[in-house]
């Protein structure tokens, strides 16, 4: 496995206002200087630097000029790569270990240059403000956000416990801008929830790969077991999860594949970017002496399965369901991932600064490259009974600028919608809708696996209904 390996997306697609992209983290190791280094271009750069220092209006302190330079050079080639700061960087490891400071808002880049809430975390400070899944941030207090790295935004809206910030936020149908000032809080997130949904079917949710995740996962499922004994059939349910740690992701497919089973695999330019990862303590437990999945009863292997997805799953929830899919362990249902499938090595410069830097793509066990195409369901399952409502106009990977391409299929771009006229009223629709709670009552996506795992008949997407025969399993 190497050394690179500790822990490992938003950002997958996914960032929270604190972090949740499938990465790894890395030792610095400090490597010889390229003799082929471009001189006339780094003579150019320091021209430049020479050029602000002296004729810029006002004077520019030095290590605000390196920084930004070196920021924006890493920005520069990938939706996901950037520099942190000594704030970044913390607020990064914080993310990882499931609680943090901030908001609690799951977020992405959106294809226009603001930021698009993917999701509020249930009972954080903007879920109890009104923040809703499809708004998009203008402003972060008075400063546009157009433009703005996901990194540097999230600067923007971590701070101190009780401090406030004020989100301008731009909503579907919504004429005016609305302005929410919130209050910081810690956010600790609970990443797994589980529960009966009826007699003999389960429902167990990862909203996000976090350090706890599986031995969470764990302690849920044996809860549901001990509850229902005879468990007849599971729904896990990994819509709108946008990544996290690739330990969390190799380890929850482990819980229902067949020991030893490989999860996911990478390439990249180095040496230590091609691997392989299975399904053993090794490669998803963070304590050498643990194991969390050991204590699982073996009925959890061959519990008839259905994973529910959406535009809001990526990176390690895409992983999850890519290893799954193959080896025909579960049934995906849904829409179409997010689509980001690239690994985020984490390179230590100092005690207090890192490089967040693409270094591989990620391969499902069958060799399916994720990025830009993402996991496409067995069965295409709309949002809601009358349609897939505003899930099927959100971003994706594909959408985004400077995004990394697949490299081992045809990459397919989402569908723009040309009718403005439909747009509208869809969008209408929806603010009448009353908020969709996973797991709920009213989650049609829900009563759909439900419906497949008792052998009934489904609803199939409109999409699917409009162009080709029900799909039938």
């Amino acid at each position: 496995m190497g050394s690179t390996l500790k822990n490992s997306g938003l950002v997958g697609l996914g960032l929270i206002a604190g972090v949740a992209v499938s990465m790894q983290f890395s030792a610095l190791a400090q490597k010889p200087v390229d003799p082929g280094m471009p001189i006339e271009e780094l003579r150019q750069l320091a021209d430049v630097y020479g050029l602000i220092k002296s004729d810029y209006v006002e004077p520019v302190e030095d290590k605000k000029l390196l920084t930004e330079a070196i920021s924006g050079m890493v920005a520069s080639l990938d939706p996901h790569s950037a520099y942190l700061d000594k704030n970044a960087w913390r607020e990064l490891r914080e993310g990882t270990e499931g609680k943090f400071v901030g908001l609690g808002i799951e977020i992405a880049p959106s294809a226009d240059g603001f930021i698009e809430i993917v999701a509020p975390i249930e009972d954080s400070p903007a879920w109890r403000a009104g923040i809703k899944a499809g708004d998009l941030i203008t402003r972060i207090d008075a400063l546009s956000v157009q433009g703005l790295a996901i990194d540097e935004a999230i600067k923007k809206m971590r701070g101190a416990p009780r401090s406030k910030v004020t989100l301008t936020i731009a909503r579907k149908g919504v004429a005016a801008p609305l302005a929410f000032a919130i209050a910081r809080e810690e956010i600790v997130q609970k990443s797994v929830k589980a529960k009966i949904v009826e007699p003999g079917y389960g429902w167990l949710r990862v909203s996000q790969f976090q350090e706890p995740t599986v031995d969470d996962l764990a302690a849920r499922l044996l809860a549901l077991y001990k509850q229902e004994p005879n468990l007849k059939g599971l729904v896990l349910d990994l819509r709108n999860d946008p990544g996290g740690l690739l330990q969390g992701a190799i380890g929850v497919s482990a819980a229902f594949l067949p020991k030893d089973a490989e999860i996911v695999s990478t390439n990249g330019q180095l040496p230590d970017s091609k691997q392989s990862f299975y399904g053993r303590p090794e490669f998803y437990s963070l304590r050498a002496d643990s194991d969390a999945l050991a204590r699982l009863p073996s009925a959890v292997k061959s519990v008839p399965l259905v994973v529910l997805v959406n535009t809001g799953s990526a990176s390690a929830s895409e992983i999850v369901a890519g290893a799954l899919q193959d080896y025909k362990r579960a049934i995906i249902m849904g829409s179409q991932t997010f689509g980001k499938g690239s690994v985020q090595t984490i390179r230590p410069l100092s005690n207090d600064t890192a490089v967040k830097l693409t270094t591989a793509r990620y391969y499902t066990p069958s060799g399916r490259s994720i990025q830009a195409r993402g996991i496409v369901p067995d069965l295409l399952v709309d949002e809601n009974a009358d349609g897939d409502g505003l899930n099927g106009l959100r971003t994706r990977e594909a959408d985004l600028q400077r995004h990394l391409s697949n490299d081992r299929d045809k990459e397919e771009r989402s569908a723009a919608r040309d009718d403005a006229e439909e747009e509208l009223q869809l969008i209408a629709a929806e603010r009448k809708r009353k908020p969709l709670e996973y797991g709920g009552a009213d989650d049609f996506q829900l009563r759909q696996a439900l419906n497949h795992l008792k052998g009934l008949p489904l609803q199939m997407s409109k999409q699917v209904a409009a162009h080709a025969p029900a799909k039938t399993r």
